[in-house]
């Protein structure tokens, strides 16, 4: 399995940044993914998942109606569009299989929002 998360950066809060997740090694169409993320001294959080097929299975209330999970089983790719960022969506953000934050998972992609 081989997860690389690219799309991370600075950005002012109320900005608006994309996340890719580009999968291998593994059967991705089959898979539910999920994005997550861990701030600086926190523990893991799982932020969205999505099944198999398309549909979106759990975003959590924090991000709900700014952060949008999708997936392009044709280009292995994942996503996470994240809109509306606040100082607190600081953290460095992956992808991994299965729901929740315990499967395989990449090295991840910074996000900071600051002013």
């Amino acid at each position: 399995v081989q997860l690389v998360e690219s799309g991370g950066g600075l950005v002012q809060p109320g900005g608006s940044l994309r996340l890719s997740c580009a999968a291998s090694g593994f059967s991705f169409s089959t898979y539910a993914m999920s994005w997550a993320r861990q701030a600086p001294g926190k523990g893991p959080e799982w932020v969205a998942g999505i099944y198999s097929d398309g549909e979106v299975a759990y975003e959590a209330a924090a991000v709900k109606g700014r952060f949008t999970i999708s997936r392009d089983n044709a280009r292995n790719t994942l996503y996470l569009q994240m809109n509306s960022l606040k100082p607190e969506d600081t953290a460095l953000y992956y992808c991994a299989t299965r729901m929740g934050t315990n499967g395989d998972r990449g090295q991840g992609t910074q996000v900071t929002v600051s002013s």
